[in-house]
């Protein structure tokens, strides 16, 4: 079984979604589909249909929880060091010919969110990244191009 490595804030992330799904929207899902029941005819009752849907994606989002989090590879950030890129690490790089600066965390496949940040480390810059140090230059194959970074800086928070 392969382990999936994610940050501990990521972890913890996950966890409050699972027992939010199974403690609150599993119970509300339940109780509609026993609402719409009462309302009679199931072949024509859409709120039936609809909170038979909802469950179906609740039941489906707990389950790839739940086997993400048992295989998951926790490892916690804070306690890493150095100037060398790993899992984990917030790097700040400089494309070398827009000038412009972008700050990611690279993270887990299932904790990566582009807006805020966290980089998957599936992704290619993620991979390009890894092993690297700061001031050193990448060159990475993007959906864009071809694109050269410069590495500002490497933390571990």
């Amino acid at each position: 079984m392969d382990k999936f490595p994610l940050t501990t804030k990521g972890f913890a992330k996950l966890k409050a979604e699972l027992e939010n799904l199974k403690t609150v929207e599993r119970p509300n899902v339940i109780q509609a589909i026993a609402t719409a029941r009462e309302h009679g005819d199931l072949s024509e009752n859409a709120e039936y249909h609809a909170a038979r849907e909802q469950q179906s994606f609740i039941e489906g989002r707990i389950k790839e929880l739940e086997a993400v989090t048992s295989r998951a590879q926790v490892i916690d950030p804070t306690t890493m060091s150095g100037d060398t890129v790993k899992f984990g690490a917030t790097v700040t790089i400089v494309d070398e010919e827009t000038d412009n600066e972008e700050t990611y965390q690279i993270v887990g496949e299932h904790e990566s969110d582009m807006e805020s940040g966290k980089l998957s480390i599936s992704a290619p810059v993620a991979r390009a990244l890894i092993g690297k140090t700061k001031g050193d230059s990448v060159t990475v194959k993007t959906p864009k191009g071809i694109r050269n970074y410069e590495i500002l800086k490497v933390e571990y928070k």
